[in-house]
């Protein structure tokens, strides 16, 4: 299979901090190629789960710092798999992952938590404790970094109270924040999810299937959130989506998954009939 190259082409929408600015330079000297700036390296990855099923088939590819990177592929492709393993939420069976040059598939579980602090994750269904009050499950995104023994009884240093409510504020929910979590509307829910995740101070922020359980509203609101904290924060976000329309939207570049293996790499734009029947199946028929 042919990866076209990286990168969003020339004359695409304008994208803002280093990546954007990596962009600008590789436009001019007509090099694509992944370079420097790259943080997330995954090689030869594979993972078998119990049973014999093959999640992910020898999959590779880097990721630059600031990019917004799109993962596609039909439900059962291997995108959740894939982006768990990143964090090891998921371990991997076969294959390495770098983080800033680190090796996190043989971390150590210390060294996985200081690597952990700076992955935040959104997920598709929320994760959040319904019972407990919306800022309680923000603060949670601190877990990381205070006293294992006071997150238990939920002490946190007046600091991080102070940043969940200024994380709060930045995805509309101020008000919310003494709210039990599941008197939340599920786009709420997931904005709660988000600024957990923003607690963290990440790097890079791996959102997993953040908008399936939402309508197509919602969905674009909850994706501008993503964009915003990758433009304005040169966060970088790998968000697996099922809607071309979001990928052509939101990505500056995506990869493709079919049946656990990489079968695309390249801007949105590359995605022609032809690459979509690859992806998706020859049945298969564009919704958006």
């Amino acid at each position: 299979m042919h990866f076209p190259g990286c990168g969003r082409e020339a004359g695409g929408a304008p994208r803002s901090g280093r990546f954007a600015n990596a962009l600008g330079l590789r436009a001019q000297t007509g090099d694509w190629r992944l370079g420097t700036g790259t943080v997330l390296k995954v090689e030869n990855l594979t993972k078998i789960y119990d049973g014999g099923v093959l999640a992910l088939d020898d999959v590779s590819f880097e990721v630059e710092d600031g990019e917004f990177l799109a993962v596609i592929g039909l439900s059962g492709s291997g995108k959740s798999t894939l982006l768990r393993c990143i964090n090891r939420l998921i371990e991997p069976t076969e294959g390495r992952i770098t983080w800033h040059g680190v090796d996190v598939t043989a971390a150590n579980q210390e060294e996985l938590r200081r690597i952990r602090r700076r992955i935040g994750m959104v997920f598709q269904h929320f994760n959040l404790v319904h019972r407990s009050k919306v800022i309680t499950n923000v603060l949670a995104g601190r877990l990381g970094y205070v006293n294992p023994a006071l997150s238990l009884i939920n002490r946190f240093p007046p600091s991080d109270v102070r940043m969940a409510k200024e994380k709060l504020a930045r995805v509309g929910l101020a008000e919310k924040a003494k709210a039990r979590a599941d008197e939340l509307s599920g786009g709420q829910q997931q904005r709660v999810g988000i600024a957990r995740a923003l607690m963290q101070n990440p790097e890079m922020i791996l959102a997993d299937e953040p908008v399936a359980s939402l309508d197509p509203v919602l969905a674009h609101g909850i994706m501008k959130y993503l964009e915003d904290i990758n433009a304005s924060d040169n966060i970088t976000v790998l968000c697996s989506l099922h809607f071309l329309d979001l990928v052509h939207r939101y990505a500056d570049r995506v990869i493709a998954l079919n049946e656990g293996k990489l079968v695309f790499q390249g801007p949105p734009s590359a995605i022609d009939d032809d690459m979509f029947k690859d992806i998706y199946g020859q049945e298969a028929e564009r919704v958006g």
